[in-house]
């Protein structure tokens, strides 16, 4: 398999063995798209989304594997403390994996974490849907 797929599987078991405040089973997609009634259900969807391959030395590359972790849910937009719950998970998330290494990925080095959208406006006036998204990026040397 890919360095992307096998990183992003690697987040998606980290995700799924870890403890956080909302019950949730990460899923490796391509495209996460769902019905929106589908959406009262809490779903957290890791998607490969870029690799950028450096020189390392003369026979090794960094590649940098960026992958998407999103949380999404439909909400009451009116009920903060539904938000501020979905708003926690997104740090917890950052938390379990910020500086440490991927057990079923362990030549992965953590280099980043970003968090834009932190939620989606439109998403939230249109649809009723919390969306928010991390960015994680690691790095393997090959």
């Amino acid at each position: 398999m890919s360095v992307i797929l096998d990183i992003a599987d690697a987040v998606v078991a980290s995700l799924n063995a870890g403890s956080f405040a909302l019950e949730f089973e990460a899923e490796r997609k391509y495209q996460p798209v769902f019905e929106l009634q589908d959406m009262q259900t809490l779903h957290v969807s890791v998607v490969p989304k870029s690799l950028a391959i450096t020189t390392a030395a003369r026979d090794s590359g960094f590649f940098d594997c960026a992958i998407d972790i999103g949380v999404q849910k439909k909400v009451n937009a009116d009920e903060s403390a539904e938000l501020d719950a979905l708003m926690s998970l997104i740090e917890q998330i950052a938390d379990h994996l910020r500086m440490k290494r991927l057990d079923d990925a362990p030549n992965a080095a953590w280099l980043s974490i970003a968090n834009e959208p932190v939620f989606a406006p439109e998403h939230l006036e249109q649809w009723r849907q919390f969306t928010s998204v991390l960015t994680v990026t690691y790095r393997v040397r090959r």
